[in-house]
């Protein structure tokens, strides 16, 4: 790539607010936010300099809780501009995760909202620290988190123990301006910025550390692939605290000065909505987003004449589904990034000069400034193309490591500085990537190696099937076999005998799911990763299956 950026996400902020000062930055539709770039980086100033003002410092972590509200962008930038390191959270973690997050971190403040969907923050926060409500803001001692200072709240009232967020721009008033300069001169682009802690669905979550020359670039990249310019608006439905949202889409838009309309949380009316009465040019979702817009009752009622690009990632992109975006919401420049939070997130993409075959098939070429290579993960060697094996990478993307957690750290990447992603992959002779599933969700029966989203992709061309996950389960004969699990289009009928017949008669025999579960809803995480692991164990419960290879879990 050409020469990295080198600037400081506040001072991104800085530059943007400058060059456009009066053209619209942030629009909502829900609520009654809208600002230019110059002020929402007012705003933002105000409140960088309210956290410095009750003791915030460069180095200090600050946790947001919270759904996409307007406070969270303003969060994330203000933190950024003193130096501090904005720790994101999921929105839906209960207590025993907050708690987990919360300690390893190393937390000072916490900023958060009332609560969403069946997890009550409030309730959350001070079963943790029972001292909260009788405590003076500022002044929290809770020996469960020490670090934790401040509590933020976001919201109509007041909650006892705690600052309100709309306090902090009338405490700013006594940091002058030029000791706000001088906190903002002494940041270095090099600097953690910001820590995503991994989805956690194997394991604990791990804090990957990521700089802002990480993600200012990786944002700057996303955006040119998307041919992002200051004349497009983004609709952003995906969580802010997943890189998803964070980088391909506030960093993307920002680097090019896009207008953003951020959805509080994912609602397919409310996106369709956004994006017809705002007249976007893009949106970003993971596929079973894409699939329930796709699929709505309503869909067809809304209108995307601007529509033209977009990101679909955070889990394999159906082939079909890819095809429809393009024929029915006019993406025709709809791409695909792959990544994983340690590559802050971006390793390969899609542009929107790409081939729709290379669109719809693979997940595009790697990125400039980053390397990768396709190894065999028992040997390490390199493989050829077009044969499967581990995908590795290694550039300026990569995290500064994992907080606190050396050893996982040398365990992620390599003493050449090569970042394991665990996914199996395969790259052709053009350079372009596959990627055909997780290692570990590789079904090995027999002896054969199945690929899951191979199989996938099939049955999503059944005129029945709405949404597929294609898992292994236990076989005492094979080892594993084959389980789709199928949701069916409202209205439609389908037997599971019909499935493995469609399959048995198009696709090799041994790639024949041997069982067929019909489901309403996959389990996902927050920022919509389908958990592919808990399916393994619920499937083997319910087939009876655990007691075949004698583990309580697949």
């Amino acid at each position: 790539m050409s020469e990295l950026i080198s600037i400081t996400v506040g001072g991104l902020l800085d530059d943007v607010a400058a060059r456009y000062p009066d053209d619209e930055a942030v629009a909502y539709i829900d609520r009654p936010y809208r600002r230019t770039w110059r002020e929402f980086n007012e705003e933002c100033d105000r409140v960088a300099k309210g956290l410095y003002a009750i003791g915030i410092r460069k180095g200090d972590h600050v946790a947001i809780w919270a759904t996409n509200v307007p406070e969270w962008l303003i969060s994330f930038f203000a933190v950024a501009k003193i130096g501090a390191v904005f720790v994101t959270v999921n929105s839906g973690y209960k207590i025993f995760e907050a708690e987990y997050l919360l300690r390893q971190s190393d937390s000072k403040a916490l900023v958060m909202i009332d609560g969403f969907k069946d997890s009550n923050y409030i309730e959350i926060i001070n079963s943790l620290c029972p001292t909260l409500a009788q405590s003076e803001p500022g002044r929290l001692e809770c020996p469960m988190l020490p670090r934790l200072q401040h509590v933020i709240h976001v919201g109509q009232e007041s909650k006892p123990g705690m600052l309100d967020f709309s306090a902090l721009e009338k405490l700013g008033e006594s940091v002058s301006d030029g000791e706000y300069a001088s906190v903002k001169a002494s940041l270095s682009p090099q600097d953690v910025v910001n820590m995503q802690y991994t989805s956690g669905t194997t394991g604990f979550p791990k804090g990957v550390m990521l700089t802002h020359v990480n993600i200012v670039n990786n944002g700057k990249t996303i955006g040119d692939g998307m041919n992002f310019t200051h004349a497009d608006k983004l609709c952003i439905p995906v969580p802010f605290f997943h890189c998803f949202g964070m980088v391909l889409a506030i960093m993307a838009s920002v680097t090019h000065a896009t207008a953003m309309v951020p959805l509080e949380y994912y609602q397919p009316l409310m996106v369709m909505q956004a994006i017809q009465d705002e007249g976007c040019t893009a949106v970003h979702g993971v596929p079973t987003m894409f699939i329930a817009m796709l699929e709505h009752p309503r869909f067809h009622e809304f209108r995307f004449p601007k529509m033209r690009t977009g990101i679909m990632a955070g889990s394999p992109c159906p082939i079909k589904v890819m095809q429809q975006v393009v024929d029915q919401m006019g993406m025709r420049e709809i791409v695909i990034v792959y990544g994983q939070t340690e590559a802050s997130p971006g390793c390969t993409m899609t542009t929107t000069f790409d081939s729709i075959e290379q669109r719809v098939n693979t997940v595009g070429r790697v990125m400039p400034g980053v390397e990768a290579k396709i190894i065999d993960p028992a040997t390490g060697l390199e493989l050829p193309c077009d044969q499967p094996g581990e995908f590795c990478a290694r550039g300026y993307n990569l995290m500064r490591g994992y907080y606190n957690m050396p050893e996982a750290t040398a365990q992620a990447i390599d003493s050449e500085g090569w970042l394991h992603s665990g996914d199996l992959a395969s790259v052709d002779e053009k350079g372009y990537y596959k990627i055909r599933g997780r290692i570990k969700d590789m079904i090995i029966r027999g002896g054969e190696n199945i690929y899951p989203k191979e199989i996938e992709d099939f049955l999503y061309t059944y005129p029945a099937v709405k949404d597929v996950q294609v898992i292994g389960v236990p076989s005492h004969e094979y080892g594993e076999e084959i389980a789709a699990c199928v949701i069916l289009r409202e209205g439609s009928d389908c037997t599971a005998e019909e499935l493995q017949d469609y399959v048995r008669t198009h696709m090799a025999r041994h790639k024949t799911p041997k069982y067929v579960l019909f489901m309403d809803e996959f389990p996902m995480t927050a920022s919509g990763k389908i958990m592919k692991f808990k399916m393994r164990e619920d499937a083997a419960k319910k087939l009876g299956l655990q007691e075949e290879t004698g583990n309580e879990t697949v």
